[in-house]
């Protein structure tokens, strides 16, 4: 495909205009949490909440989150020896993010075999390529079980504080259900993708029909089951889902079969390109899973993202497809042209030729030419995050469904018998906001405590004018507190249980060393975090969060990169430049940069 200069500029012009008829000055507050006005939302519909006494008592290793940080962190903590670990997880069961989605059609969207942690540990190999959620949550169960995790976990808990004792030497960690016990370390893997968001749309508390966010999903109102039994219950119901983003696009194919009327109010669409899930077969699976395959398949999907020629892709999806295609464009150019300019000019005559692809396929599969139209995506491919689904588009031509597209304005207000979008009025028996979760908010406020170090220092506080740690793992006067998160490591969004994994690895070889050698406490030296920090200040962050981008979470919704939040991009040199990295710095047994005591 060919796009002329003249459609280029075309295009440049139309993804600027569908910007700015998106923006809005209140940015990340436009949001609301479950929590703060509608308790019931919150709830946990999956599992009964379980009396017990307050626990007292003292343990090796406390890690906040029973996610895949919790459970990989805790899998590498016991294979080092280190099995006195409790894992503080507020809901009912491991799984963290996949606890919560239960909602019809839930599934990766990372390949499985990069995407699920432990795979070659645990010896299971993916139903299919893209796992759907219960093999993924039985999967956490499987990791929690083999490696003692479930012995001293504490579920439907959450932490309220976590402080230093500098006499001591040991962190306190106090609950909502009266905990008060101590560790020698802590870690805290609450994760991006754990509170749940609502819009902030006027009347939101006054629909006095059924609603519910996609985490919280009602099965006894739908029918159906999360293991994929139909939803039986909706046949004679009016249903609104607010929300196109990567949930909405999973379980609107399964509403537009079930419902009576199934309206998709629309703000911004997605990008949907083909998934083409299937089967893994059990032969070819053999075949590859010889010792160490599935450290090569997470190096080999971070090669494909990265400069340089792959030999091959093992993964072979949408994101290593991009990748292919910038290369194939820089590779067409004579070496004396690849200026940074000219890079990135490659990088978009390929993205813009992916979209044109994209948004065709839009028209080849909706049959409705007004509902196509509505359901293209105008923007670079990476200004949200893509989407790839072989039933979503197919959807809108289920008798059932109907796009509410609000031109980039979203629902105006809820009333007590439906919605109003556009000036025009829906009335509908149930609403469902598949709106996400909170990421553009400080840390603190998404862990729910503050951490508080040495000499009573707050986080809060040390992060104030921007995050600042070591590896994005350890902060100075934080003594043996690891936080697992991507910002200021790897950074890899295409993948991000790959950063988890190796900030486990990490964590249990600094934990092994500490113990080996008796060491009560480590920390990065104030100089060490300092030059790290200077390090990851020196990345662009040009190609994803850019402002010229269409609202979303990618951007901080809309406003780019802040003083603040430019502090929590990855390694300048991309995420196959910092495993790289840290891979030498565990191996050296140096650990330098951190401060033994």
């Amino acid at each position: 495909m060919t796009i002329t200069a003249e459609e280029k500029a075309a295009i440049r012009k139309r993804y600027l205009a569908e910007r700015d008829k998106r923006l809005r000055a209140d940015g990340n507050a436009q949001y609301q949490r479950l929590e703060d006005k509608f308790e019931t939302f919150a709830t946990d519909p999956y599992t009964p909440h379980a009396a017990r006494e307050p626990v007292t008592d003292h343990v090796t290793f406390a890690f906040i989150g029973g996610g895949f940080a919790g459970l990989v962190t805790g899998a590498r903590l016991a294979e080092a020896g280190i099995r006195d670990v409790r894992i503080v997880e507020k809901g009912g069961d491991f799984g963290g993010t996949w606890y919560w989605n239960r909602y019809p059609g839930a599934q990766c969207d990372t390949a499985s075999m990069i995407y699920m942690p432990l795979l070659e540990e645990t010896g299971h190999m993916p139903s299919e390529k893209y796992a759907h959620a219960p093999e993924i949550r039985t999967h956490c169960a499987r990791i929690g079980k083999q490696f003692g995790l479930y012995d001293k976990a504490l579920f439907h808990t959450e932490v309220t504080a976590l402080g230093w004792d500098e006499t001591a030497k040991r962190w306190t960690v106090r609950t909502n259900r009266g905990d008060a016990f101590t560790a020698k370390y802590v870690g805290m893997g609450t994760g991006p993708l754990h509170v749940a968001k609502l819009p902030g749309i006027d009347g939101i508390e006054t629909f006095e029909g059924k609603s519910f966010h996609t985490s919280r999903w009602d099965y006894d109102y739908t029918g159906g089951s999360p293991d994929g039994a139909p939803l039986d219950r909706l046949a004679d119901k009016r249903v609104a889902i607010i929300g196109t983003g990567a949930t909405s696009v999973q379980c609107v194919p399964h509403l537009a079969k079930a419902a009576k009327e199934l309206l998709v109010f629309q703000r911004t669409p997605s990008s949907i390109d083909v998934r083409n899930n299937r089967p893994i077969e059990p032969d070819w699976f053999e075949s590859i899973a010889t010792p160490g395959w599935q450290k090569r398949w997470l190096d080999n999907f971070v090669e494909n993202q990265s400069q340089g020629m792959p030999t091959e892709d093992l993964v072979m999806d949408g994101w290593t497809e991009l990748s292919r295609r910038i290369r194939e464009k820089v590779m067409a150019m004579p070496p004396t042209e690849w200026t940074p300019d000219n890079i990135m000019l490659a990088f978009e005559d390929a993205d813009f030729e992916k979209m044109e692809e994209i948004r065709a396929r839009v028209d080849a599969i909706v049959t409705d030419e007004d509902t196509a139209q509505k359901l293209k995506a105008w923007y670079r491919q990476l200004c949200k995050r893509p989407c790839f689904h072989d039933a979503y588009l197919q959807a809108f031509n289920e008798p059932a469904a109907r796009l509410i597209d609000t031109d980039g304005k979203g629902v105006e207000r809820i009333t007590q018998t439906g919605l109003v979008a556009q000036g025009t009025a829906y009335e509908v028996d149930c609403i469902i906001y598949a709106s996400g979760f909170e990421v553009g908010s400080d840390y603190a406020a998404r862990a729910g405590f503050d951490l508080t170090g040495r000499g009573g220092r707050k986080l809060s506080a040390h992060w104030q004018d921007g995050m600042r740690t070591l590896h994005g793992l350890q902060v100075s006067g934080f003594p043996n507190a690891f936080i697992v998160q991507p910002s200021q490591a790897a950074n890899l969004i295409s993948n991000v249980p790959h950063n988890i994994a190796d900030h486990a690895q990490t964590i249990a070889a600094i934990v092994a060393h500490m113990e080996a050698q008796g060491f009560a406490e480590a920390e990065p030296t104030p100089d060490a975090e300092a030059g790290w920090v200077e390090l990851i200040l020196t990345n662009s962050g040009m190609l994803i969060g850019s402002p010229d981008c269409t609202p979303g979470y990618y951007n901080n919704e809309g406003k780019g990169l802040t003083d603040k939040n430019r502090y929590s991009l990855g390694h300048p040199g991309g995420a196959k430049a910092f495993f790289s990295h840290i891979e030498s710095w565990r191996q050296s047994g140096r650990f330098e940069g951190l401060s033994f005591a």
